[in-house]
């Protein structure tokens, strides 16, 4: 009786795993990349303005220790960034992105402000999708409308 309730404990892990694209393929890490970048970057919407902000934005409002805990969480972009493969170089601009990010939000409830315009986990997520659209283009994805036009 344990090993069935084994057997269908891991058959719902697997079938969690196969939604979250746990996979090291280029397109379940760019799925993962988008997914933790609309998260730090585009989680909320601030009424009256429209304007986005994510965790990035609300975690630099705690001095020191919320500006740490982005700068981790954009860490582990440019951790999935090496993980593909991507040059040291890139890898370098993602990492100067972070820090620049993480400086400015030292800055007591002040240091929110900057992040609310230097998006670091926007431009990194940019950083990768150029170089896996160059690298593995099957990865990319055809955004648009479907527009279709019937005859009579």
């Amino acid at each position: 009786m344990a090993t069935n309730q084994a057997r269908a404990r891991g058959a719902r892990l697997d079938r969690i795993a196969d939604r979250l694209q746990i996979g090291r393929d280029p397109a379940s890490v760019r799925q993962r990349i988008e997914s933790m970048e609309a998260v730090l970057e585009r989680a909320f919407t601030i009424p009256g303005i429209r304007k986005k902000i994510g965790l990035d934005v609300l975690l630099d409002i705690i001095p020191v220790v919320g500006g740490t805990a982005a700068a981790a969480m954009g860490g582990w972009l440019i951790w999935e960034a090496r993980n593909l493969g991507m040059s040291r170089w890139h890898l370098a601009r993602m990492a100067g992105n972070v820090a620049l990010d993480w400086l400015l939000g030292l800055i007591p409830f002040i240091g929110a402000i900057p992040d609310f315009f230097f998006r670091s986990n926007t431009r990194n997520l940019r950083i990768v999708k150029r170089w896996l659209d160059k690298n593995h283009p099957e990865t990319g994805l055809i955004e648009g409308r479907v527009t279709v036009r019937r005859e009579l």
